[in-house]
C-alpha cells in the first residue's frame, strides 16, 4: 500500500499532498491460503478511524439485505412461510414484489425504493440490534431518498400467496422504534452550506442524525460473507447456504446482465475500484462482488475482487 500512495502519479499526489481535505480512509486485506487452503487475512490500512465521520450513502443496504434475509429464516422458524421469492407490498407502495428482486436492484443499480422497503420490512430497531449482536459498529437510522426519511414508524407489510393468488399469508403491522441519541464523533458537521427545500443554506450540513457505518464495519460485513469461519457463530449473519450464494453472486452482477440500459447504467455504475473512471464494459475475467455508495461528497467502495 505503501508503494501505491507513494507513487509518482498526478492524481495520487494530489490527494496526498492534501489528506485532511480529501478525508480518505484506506482499509486493504491481504489474503494468503496455505496449502491445506486454510485461510489467513492481514489487513493494512491509511487513516482508518471510526472516529471520524463520513457518509456511508448506500453502502448501508448491504447490511440491510443481509438481515432481511435473517429475518425471513428468523419468521420462518415461527412457523411463517415467506422466502425470496414470496410476493409483498409495503403499504402506500406502488409495487408488489419480492425481497429476491428488491435486493437484486440495490446491488445492480443501487435503487433507494428497494432499500426503502426492505428498511420497512426491518425498522431502525431490529437493524441496530442486529448490528449489535454481531458486534459491527454503526447505525441506521434512516431511509434514502424519500418523504419523512426519518420517521420512527415502520409502515404496514403484507405477504401473498403468490403473484396469482393474494391471500394474505403473513401481515406486519406498523411499528415504533426508537429515537436515538445524535452521534458523538468527530467531523459531523460538513462543508460550507447544503440544499435544503431548493433553498441554499450557508452553513455547514449536520450529519449528527444521519446514517453511520465506519469504514472497519464495512469490511467485516464483507469478511462475514466470504470467511464466516472467521467469526464467532454470533457475528455472522445468519443465512442458509442458498440465500448466501445468492448474496454472492447478485453482488457482481453488472446492470445488464438484469436486462438494464448499459447506456445509462454502465458496467461500472456500482464498480468504483479499477473501472470507476470509465464507462466502457469490465471484461469478463474480473469479478468485482461490491457495494458503493456516493452522496454529499463522499464515496466509498467495499469489494472483493
Amino acid at each position: 500500500m505503501d508503494v501505491i500512495l507513494q507513487a509518482d502519479n498526478a492524481k495520487i499526489k494530489r490527494v496526498m499532498e492534501n489528506p485532511d481535505s480529501y478525508q480518505v480512509q484506506i482499509l486493504y486485506t491481504q489474503i494468503d491460503r496455505d496449502k491445506h487452503g486454510k485461510v489467513s487475512l492481514t489487513d493494512y490500512g491509511y487513516q482508518v478511524d471510526d472516529s471520524i465521520y463520513f457518509y456511508p450513502a448506500s453502502t448501508v443496504k448491504f447490511p440491510v439485505a443481509l438481515l432481511a434475509l435473517e429475518k425471513i429464516n428468523e419468521l420462518k422458524a415461527k412457523n411463517v412461510s415467506i422466502n425470496l421469492d414470496t410476493p409483498f407490498n409495503v403499504a402506500s407502495d406502488s409495487i408488489v414484489t419480492t425481497l429476491r428482486k428488491e435486493i437484486t436492484k440495490i446491488f445492480t443499480v443501487s435503487s433507494n425504493a428497494a432499500y426503502n422497503r426492505l428498511f420497512e420490512f426491518l425498522g431502525q430497531d431490529y437493524i441496530n440490534e442486529k448490528l449489535k449482536q454481531k458486534e459491527i459498529a454503526g447505525r441506521i437510522t434512516h431511509r434514502l431518498g424519500a418523504p419523512f426519511a426519518d420517521s420512527l414508524i415502520t409502515k404496514e407489510i403484507l405477504f401473498y400467496e403468490s403473484e396469482k393468488d393474494s391471500s394474505v399469508i403473513f401481515r406486519q403491522s406498523p411499528a415504533s422504534n426508537t429515537k436515538l441519541d445524535k452521534l458523538n464523533i468527530q467531523n459531523v458537521l460538513k462543508g460550507d452550506g447544503y440544499i435544503e427545500n431548493e433553498s441554499l443554506v450557508m452553513q455547514p450540513k449536520d450529519f449528527s442524525k444521519k446514517n453511520y457505518l465506519p469504514l472497519k464495519s464495512l469490511h467485516g460485513i464483507l469478511k462475514r460473507i466470504y470467511f464466516p469461519d472467521l467469526f464467532s457463530e454470533d457475528q455472522r449473519f445468519k443465512l442458509t447456504k442458498e440465500q448466501l450464494n445468492f448474496i454472492i453472486k447478485t453482488m457482481k452482477t453488472l446492470p445488464y446482465e438484469e436486462g438494464y440500459s448499459r447506456k445509462e447504467y454502465y458496467d461500472s455504475y456500482g464498480k468504483f475500484f479499477i473501472f470507476g473512471d470509465i464507462k466502457t464494459e469490465i471484461p469478463k475475467y474480473v469479478e468485482i462482488y461490491n457495494k458503493v455508495g456516493y452522496a454529499y461528497g463522499h464515496l466509498t467502495d467495499c469489494a472483493y475482487i
